[in-house]
């Protein structure tokens, strides 16, 4: 059993609608994905139905926009009640933030001699209801300004970039205890990639499993080198976390994040699911 427990869709910033997102998991022989698009779940309901259709099962989850100690930390959640009030509010003001940022972003870029409208943006943000930095990238990309996403935010978007504007995110250890509220799972996405590993630490994920219950770690990531890996497998066997692996697609807006680059063990993904059963 081949299984992708992160993975994006055009719902937020992949480039893959759901239904096609799910039919590229079974080209790519993978059995079970995730749908974690980020603070939403609106695209659920078409990937559960097209995996019926494929023979692939599609578990629930999002990708939730959390901050610790300043920096951004992506919390993974599966199987949530997305319509539990304190999830849902945090969920809105999160999505709000979201697009608050857009203004002060785009007069950064102008300044910077690399204009983008409103409107581009929006045409690269389609019908999703969580506006992100992938999609001010994807519009610097059709605009000419810069080759790629990587390109855009490595020279404009990233933390600490010259058109870089802080937003709205849910403070972490909230973030868990708001997810387990809602009955859902909670998994570390990527906790020693880019620059979460610099707040991301041993004794942090301690106090997270122990004090906030937190659920897993999310360990073969293609942010994490070798090294990394064997490290944070060792600390989820210490502290009784689970171990995941996936790939973070997001279609053609990210590079290098293949559907099944990165798999979860079958044996991870049954007490994962076996805990939401439990909750």
């Amino acid at each position: 059993m081949r299984i992708d427990l992160h993975t994006h869709s055009a719902v937020s910033d992949g480039t893959d609608a759901p239904a096609d997102l799910v039919r590229a998991a079974e080209r790519a022989g993978l059995d079970v994905i995730a749908l974690t698009d980020h603070d939403t779940m609106d695209g659920i309901a078409e990937a559960v139905a097209t995996g019926e259709e494929v023979g692939v099962h599609v578990v629930a989850g999002m990708e939730v926009s959390t901050r610790f100690r300043g920096r951004s930390v992506h919390l993974l959640a599966y199987g949530a009640d997305i319509t539990h009030p304190g999830l849902a509010a945090e969920l809105t003001h999160i999505r709000a933030g979201r697009d608050d940022r857009l203004g002060p972003v785009l007069a950064k870029l102008a300044e910077l001699g690399v204009p983008v409208t409103r409107e581009q943006v929006m045409t690269q943000v389609g019908g999703s209801p969580s506006i992100g930095r992938p999609h001010i990238a994807d519009a610097l990309v059709a605009a000419g300004h810069v080759a790629d996403r990587t390109e855009a935010f490595d020279r404009y978007l990233a933390d600490g970039g010259p058109a870089h504007v802080p937003r709205y995110a849910v403070e972490l250890t909230r973030g868990i205890d708001l997810v387990r509220e809602a009955g859902g799972v909670t998994v570390l996405a990527h906790p020693w990639g880019r620059s979460t590993g610099e707040v991301m630490t041993p004794d942090v994920i301690r106090m997270l499993a122990y004090e906030h219950h937190l659920d897993g770690i999310e360990v073969d990531h293609q942010d994490h080198d070798a090294a990394a890996r064997e490290q944070l497998r060792t600390l989820a066997g210490d502290l009784g976390l689970l171990p995941t692996g996936s790939s973070d697609h997001h279609g053609l807006g990210k590079v290098d994040h293949e559907l099944g680059c990165n798999t979860t063990d079958p044996d991870v993904y049954a007490e994962l699911m076996g805990r939401l059963k439990r909750s």
